[in-house]
């Protein structure tokens, strides 16, 4: 699996106000829309784009727009603070929504609720999930993906594991990471070290210490 990390001054000063425990919903909102906008522009760095003909104030031009704007699916509910910034990035794009639980007894992920076109042959698809840290709900979104015959998936997320990463690219399932940062590890709760805490419960308005 490719993992672009995206290095740059303007990403970092956001991940930090992400990280930081004295930022508040608000402030880690704000965060989270802008350095979603840069790591989607960054995904999208090689999409396919379709040339036509437009005309300015003073001449003929070429324009572009995307050949196949993609579907955008937030992971729920951690992902519905991406999914805005990504929209506002790629207007035509269409979304679906994955919401995803783990199993108490089973610390097993599995689906809620599930709105995904029925066939995504031919499509991009780009999934928004703030962080991978197990790498398990993740994994179970790109299988539901896949499972509907796309090939064509990126992944967005503002941080992540090397344990996450690693289920993801040995699951057998093409796709692409994109993401702020690599942290080190994970502590004994499954949360990643240092992290940013639960981007969840951060976006809208719980707060634990870990």
């Amino acid at each position: 699996m490719d993992v672009k990390i995206v290095d740059h001054p303007l990403a970092a000063e956001r991940l930090t106000a992400m990280r930081d425990e004295r930022s508040d919903s608000p402030r880690f909102r704000a965060a989270l829309h802008e350095l979603t906008m840069m790591l989607v522009y960054e995904a999208t760095r090689d999409v396919a784009v379709t040339e036509y003909e437009i005309r300015t104030p003073v001449a003929p031009a070429k324009g572009y727009r995307l050949g196949n704007p993609p579907v955008l699916v937030p992971v729920l509910r951690a992902g519905l603070g991406m999914a805005d910034a990504a929209q506002s990035m790629i207007p035509d794009a269409s979304m679906g929504f994955v919401g995803l639980a783990r199993d108490e007894e089973t610390h097993e992920p599995y689906a809620y609720m599930e709105s995904l076109p029925d066939d995504l042959a031919g499509r991009h698809v780009i999934v928004l999930d703030p962080m991978v840290a197990t790498g398990g709900s993740l994994l179970r979104c790109c299988e539901m993906i896949a499972a509907r015959g796309c090939t064509d998936i990126d992944l967005v997320s503002v941080l992540c594991a090397p344990d996450g990463l690693e289920k993801l690219a040995s699951s057998g399932i093409a796709m692409r990471m994109t993401t702020a940062a690599v942290d080190p590890e994970l502590n004994d709760k499954a949360y990643i070290v240092p992290g940013l805490g639960d981007a969840g419960d951060r976006q809208f308005g719980a707060y634990r210490r870990f």
